[in-house]
């Protein structure tokens, strides 16, 4: 048989790879593709127990009384894969919020109706409202489960549907056996629909579930099912690079990038997804505004990460984009020195992302050079360059760590005013009244203890409470 065409590209022997399709299925930016690429490329289901637990206990509670659930996380994390996974023993309706008219968005729907539930539907229905109404009546008899994907997309095809929906839920929720969830990759518009007491859908969800990255430990179970014999350099690369999102993790594997050398040069490359994704992922959040929130982004990328170098570069005020970016967008965390009260002049920022770190660090910045095409020229910047990157990103993997051990009350890092004393790890256990402080550097004979107990001499001095605390002090690199 001929091969079959997808996207209008000739899928055969003279295609390089499934990877060049995966490509091209993102760069065409149809959302679907979370779906159709987890089919293509069938990766281990990894360390989503507790919300698969929580999601089922749900369905549960919603036999017995309606629910409405309300699940976020940016884009490519996986909300998608683990709803479908979390249900892929029972029957439930997927609705995709795309960007269509909602006359054939609400086609489309019915059609998805019929298939599952073969329903008695009596003429066109061509409102959403008409149609979600329809299936909260169809709940008093049975137990329906309803995921609504990309839910923040009804801003486009039709803001009314968040009022409809509302008046909808109130009246009937007290008869319905609806399990609704809904599922947004914009965090900003997700905030806006559920925590802003103005808006009509405040206060009606019963259960959020934020899915994070992976942590640490996962990143190290998957890269070891692929290559047991990885090195740190590599588990760095694969942390510094993906920050956990399991869309990315999941091409790596997948495409062999297993190695630092690999995952430079498979993101680096003309028909990577990674060229672009920055930009794609951030545009919808930021709007019209978006130069001046990639400036603020490009800054603290490359080390300025106060307010007022970031404000002496981009000669403007810029303290309510900060507080944007850090409240309603989750891109940024406001730092302090461990232990020091609330000063607007100690304060650095820092992108949580480790992938929109490296993108603005790297992409974005040499930009001009993806404009000629001059990909093995910045790879070359890459590899010279990440040995100062992955520096920062060892300091946040230790401290993910000791999260992830739950042996301390309190984890953070230390700096002076001046900048003169700065320490990376302090953690203290309030329990067993205990402290410890850390240097961290890519090569242990970097690293000098003596020196650390100073610094953490000077460290109590302005923190006496800790001077009865049991001390230990440790020298951290990449062979830990």
């Amino acid at each position: 048989p001929q091969p079959p065409k997808v996207l209008g590209l000739q899928v055969g022997a003279t295609m390089p790879s499934w990877q060049f399709l995966i490509n091209q299925i993102y760069i065409s930016e149809m959302l679907v593709s979370e779906i159709i690429v987890s089919y293509v490329c069938d990766m281990k289901f990894y360390n989503r127990e507790k919300e698969i637990k929580k999601l089922l206990e749900i369905k549960e509670q919603s036999k017995k009384n309606a629910q409405f659930n309300v699940v976020t996380g940016r884009r490519r994390i996986g909300k998608t894969q683990l709803l479908l996974k979390s249900y892929e023993n029972t029957k439930f309706l997927y609705f995709f919020v795309a960007k269509k008219s909602e006359v054939i968005l609400c086609q489309d729907f019915l059609q998805e109706l019929k298939e599952k539930l073969n329903p008695p539907i009596l003429g066109e229905v061509n409102s959403f409202s008409v149609l979600f109404e329809y299936i909260v009546q169809l709940s008093y008899e049975q137990n329906i489960t309803l995921i609504i994907d990309e839910f923040q997309e009804f801003f486009t095809v039709n803001p009314s549907v968040y009022n409809d929906m509302q008046r909808i839920w109130d009246l009937h929720k007290d008869k319905s056996k609806l399990n609704l969830i809904v599922s947004g990759s914009v965090i900003s518009l997700m905030y806006k629909i559920f925590e802003n007491y103005k808006e009509p859908l405040f206060g009606r969800a019963n259960h959020f579930i934020k899915l994070q990255a992976f942590k640490t430990n996962t990143l190290k179970e998957i890269l070891s099912d692929y290559t047991p014999d990885y090195t740190p350099d590599d588990l760095l690369a694969l942390y510094s690079f993906t920050g956990g999102v399991a869309k990315y993790v999941q091409l790596f594997m997948d495409n062999g990038w297993t190695s630092q050398e690999k995952m430079i040069e498979g993101m680096i490359d003309e028909n990577s997804i990674f060229i672009s994704e920055g930009k794609n992922l951030l545009i919808d959040e930021f709007g019209k505004e978006y130069g001046t929130y990639f400036s603020i982004l490009t800054a603290i990328s490359e080390g300025k990460n106060t307010r007022a170098e970031i404000e002496n570069l981009l000669k403007k005020e810029i303290g309510g984009y900060l507080t944007k970016m850090e409240r309603d967008f989750n891109l940024i965390k406001k730092q302090q020195p461990i232990f020091t009260k609330s000063s607007t002049k100690n304060v650095k920022y820092q992108i949580e992302d480790n992938f929109i770190m490296f993108w603005f660090r790297f992409i974005y910045k040499y930009s001009s050079m993806i404009e000629i095409g001059a990909y093995e020229q910045l790879r070359k910047i890459i590899e010279r360059d990440f040995s100062s990157f992955s520096g920062h990103m060892l300091e946040k993997y230790f401290r993910e760590n000791a999260q992830i051990s739950q042996a301390y009350t309190s984890i953070g890092n230390y700096w002076d005013r001046k900048r003169e004393t700065e320490i990376d790890f302090i953690a203290v256990n309030e329990i067993e009244k205990s402290i410890d402080f850390a240097e961290i550097k890519r090569q242990k004979n970097n690293i000098s203890i003596e020196k650390l107990r100073q610094k953490a001499a000077e460290f109590l001095i302005q923190n006496p409470q800790f001077n009865s605390y049991k001390k230990e002090f440790y020298a951290w690199s990449l062979e830990d």
